[in-house]
């Protein structure tokens, strides 16, 4: 009877150890998921300020040679798809044609 008692004991014990450490783990992995989310929608809410502060407007313009600006093209390299105005992917548009 004595061995039975210890080996409930043990087992609740074991038990109570296994939810306290689920607990932790289902914590940390909530936290680490609310933190990717809140960058992801930090970077969205960036990209739509950048898109509502701005007179700038992705309309399909892809060239440099329909840029008007060095302003203009690099708002359009950072924020519209399938642009061509950067050809040695450093990050800087339009190189000959504004100079840079």
């Amino acid at each position: 009877m004595k061995k039975f008692i210890i080996l409930i004991l043990i087992t609740a014990g074991g038990w109570q150890f296994y939810n306290s450490q689920n607990g932790e783990v289902k914590q940390k992995v909530s936290s680490v998921a609310d933190q990717v989310l809140n960058s992801s929608a930090m970077e969205t809410l960036e990209k739509a300020k950048l898109l509502t502060q701005s007179s700038f407007r992705c309309d399909g313009r892809q060239l440099c040679s329909q840029m008007g600006s060095f302003k203009e093209a690099v708002f359009f390299l950072k924020n519209c798809p399938d642009t061509k105005m950067d050809g040695d992917h450093d990050g800087i548009p339009c190189e000959r044609q504004f100079n840079q």
